[in-house]
């Protein structure tokens, strides 16, 4: 730098020739030349372009980088496999060549963005009780010993920042629903406002602007719960900046090192507990010198109180089978044999599935989930469904697969009446007695009916009436105050005064 100043300060200045500023600087005069033809005044050595192993590789791995860039973050190829791939291709150099093109890429991609962006954003304050912010992740955590794919539900107040969690298999209305209800109870009331993205279980359609066509029943649950929900523009997630952090936060925090669990209910017990206390644990982003606790209390006296469980199912009609059985979810699920080849009603909850028909509950299942779609579901039976079957077909009783999931003494009592003349049909009068009494009553009277060894109907419904007789009352203690002074005695033989002697002459 300063011997181009020199150099120009001595020509355009003073006048000298360049045969004698060469002759001084040492330097040729086309160099002289040079330095005084541009206009720049801070030279640089021109970038060197060293040859590389992958300079014929570039655009193919150009091509591969950009068709990731498009893909969901959870499916894109990682830069090792890349390599793996250019290597395939005949590519002979190192991985760390690959990696640094691979960031020099996504760098060059993220500045464009930057630029063409050009955004500015104001920030946001929200008053207690004011508003919550939800949103869903996936994430993975072993239960039962199979790693499986759970859906989170997050939810965090905007004020306090106290957030809550609840993990579910699907993504559904009612899953959202119970989820909603769940939330509200860890915060002790509901904010005024709710802030969503446009989910498919909230909205139908997107219309212009904030126009929405939402969801019947989501509008419901709203509508139950009195709040106001509002939705955030399509692509436009920072409108919920606090749940998109703290979704990202659970990834790197909480999940990273979850320990195993035996069922969903036990994962979902812990995740409230773990919430809880760091509420306690983590001081506010805003107010340092306080926790998120001791905010959630200031939030609550400010926020409606928490009413009844919104009684949030989905309702699908269906026909019953021939077999008596109705089909969801690649599952298959008994239903009273009175109901067979008719339409009946289902109501979808989270756990449990309940059929309705003629306005009346007339069975109720644990729900099951097929979470592998290439193998059969389950099929779930109450042999209870199918006595009415059975009392017209009592031969059913010996390979029906309803009647394979009978209590153990129910199945030590048929085996022994099969092998007797007419012992299907009194097995089924006799599994006929839940109908009219207490299945426990009735699996103790048969529990001593095998116990006398020659079990039989009869033998049965004796051992049922003595276990219902109702117990004799215990004699009663006479109060002090009702107590004779004297008391009679029972003396027979004051009888013998009042006979008659016959005197002998």
């Amino acid at each position: 730098m300063a011997l181009v100043s020199v150099i120009r300060r001595w020509h355009l200045r003073d006048g000298m020739p360049i045969r004698e500023i060469a002759r001084r600087t040492g330097l040729s005069r086309n160099t002289v030349r040079k330095y005084l033809a541009s206009k720049d005044l801070e030279p640089a050595y021109p970038s060197r372009k060293s040859p590389s192993k992958l300079d014929s590789y570039e655009e193919t791995l150009t091509n591969w980088l950009f068709r990731e860039s498009r893909r969901h973050r959870k499916q894109r190829r990682t830069v090792k496999r890349l390599y793996k791939d250019l290597v395939g291709l005949g590519y002979t150099g190192s991985y760390d060549r690959v990696a640094a093109f691979a960031r020099q890429w996504r760098q060059a991609q993220q500045d464009a963005k930057l630029q063409a962006a050009k955004q500015a954003y104001v920030p946001l304050q929200f008053a207690p009780g004011e508003a919550f912010q939800f949103d869903w992740s996936e994430d993975w955590v072993k239960i039962n010993g199979i790693r499986t794919k759970l859906q989170i539900a997050h939810f965090k107040l905007s004020y306090s920042r106290a957030y809550f969690m609840r993990a579910y298999l699907t993504q559904s209305h009612e899953m959202l629903f119970d989820a909603h209800y769940h939330a509200f109870m860890a915060f002790g009331g509901i904010p005024e406002r709710g802030i969503y993205d446009n989910m498919k279980t909230a909205v139908d359609k997107v219309g212009r602007g904030k126009q929405r066509q939402v969801n019947k029943r989501f509008h419901a649950m709203v509508g139950h719960y009195l709040y106001e929900p509002e939705f955030c523009n399509p692509a436009a997630g920072w409108e919920k900046g606090q749940v998109e952090k703290a979704v990202l936060d659970a990834r790197h925090g909480l999940w990273y090192d979850t320990p195993p669990f035996k069922s969903l209910q036990e994962l979902n017990i812990w995740l409230q507990e773990r919430c809880q206390v760091l509420w306690q644990e983590t001081a506010h982003p805003q107010l340092k010198n306080r926790s998120l606790a001791e905010c959630l209390e200031d939030e609550q006296s400010k926020m409606m109180q928490v009413p009844a469980a919104f009684d949030g199912f989905v309702e699908h009609s269906k026909r019953v089978s021939s077999t008596c059985l109705i089909t969801f979810e690649h599952n298959r699920y008994s239903v009273p044999a009175s109901f067979a080849n008719r339409v009946i009603s289902l109501r979808v909850y989270p756990e449990r599935l309940v059929i309705v028909a003629e306005a009346q509950v007339v069975a109720e299942h644990v729900r099951a989930f097929n979470r592998d779609k290439s193998t059969p579901g389950q099929t779930i039976y109450k042999w209870r469904h199918y006595l009415s079957v059975a009392q017209r077909k009592p031969g059913a009783l010996r390979n029906g697969a309803p009647f394979m999931e009978l209590p153990e003494s129910f199945r030590q009592l048929r085996t022994r009446l099969l092998k007797r003349p007419g012992g299907d049909r009194e097995m089924v009068d006799i599994l006929a007695l839940v109908l009219l009494h207490d299945e426990q009553q009735v699996e103790r009277a048969v529990a001593k009916a095998l116990e006398a060894g020659e079990p039989s109907k009869q033998h049965v419904l004796n051992c049922l009436s003595r276990l219902e007789e109702p117990r004799r009352p215990k004699r009663l203690k006479a109060p002090p105050a009702l107590k004779l002074v004297t008391e009679p005695l029972a003396d027979t033989a004051r009888y013998d005064k009042l006979r008659r002697t016959r005197h002998e002459p």
